[in-house]
């Protein structure tokens, strides 16, 4: 008979896929989101800007039930997985657009200025000169989120997600031992959790380390 860890476990795949999903969907959508935001052309900065605004005003669990029970029972049907990915993904790209747009706020104007004086061209400074600082900065801030985004990705449960908690939730009911099941829950997002901060920082040294030579 499976322990209850095993049990718990059984929905450690669909966590790390719904984690892992959103956050890539996330941050490669947030890059064209802060380069509007960023951008001098008063519409497509003032439509970024919303965009971003009302994303993050919205708690995570009303996201996913605007997607799921509302376009979801009325215009096009999604699984529960698709519909927490969608959900989470338009949240991760507006917390990654200020992330990115934070790291890039960090690089001193005179490296614009001395690629210009190299007349490097746009395209070369932002991909070559601009863009390796601006991700070297941004990565705490980007494994601290995917960190977070791991914890909210608990909130799909409410949906029918069978990730970790809804798999606690469950054998909860059954044994009627809420504090054991949830304790294992809880360490198994820890033990997840403690290998990305570690290699943030192994990735934030070696950045460092590759910069100062």
């Amino acid at each position: 008979m499976l322990s209850d860890a095993q049990l718990i476990i059984r929905g450690l795949p669909w966590t790390v896929a719904l984690t892992v999903s959103a956050f890539v969907i996330g941050a490669i959508l947030g890059l064209p989101i802060m380069m509007a935001r960023r951008s001098r052309f008063f519409p497509v900065k003032a439509t970024a800007v919303a965009f971003i605004t009302f994303v993050r005003s919205i708690p995570t669990l009303v996201w996913l039930f605007v997607i799921f029970f509302g376009l979801g029972s009325g215009y096009i049907q999604f699984s529960p997985f698709t519909a927490a990915v969608i959900g989470l993904s338009v949240i991760a790209s507006a917390n990654m657009a200020e992330i990115y747009r934070g790291g890039l706020l960090s690089i001193h104007h005179g490296q614009w200025d001395a690629a210009a004086a190299l007349d490097l061209g746009r395209v070369n400074t932002f991909r070559d000169v601009i863009w390796p600082q601006t991700f070297r900065v941004a990565l705490p801030s980007a494994a601290t989120y995917a960190v977070g985004l791991l914890k909210d990705s608990s909130v799909a449960s409410v949906i029918g997600v069978a990730e970790i908690s809804y798999r606690g939730y469950q054998l909860s009911q059954i044994t009627y031992r809420g504090l054991d099941v949830f304790g294992i829950v809880a360490a198994i997002y820890i033990v997840i959790g403690l290998p990305i901060a570690w290699l943030s920082r192994v990735a934030d040294s070696h950045l460092r380390a590759k910069v100062a030579h």
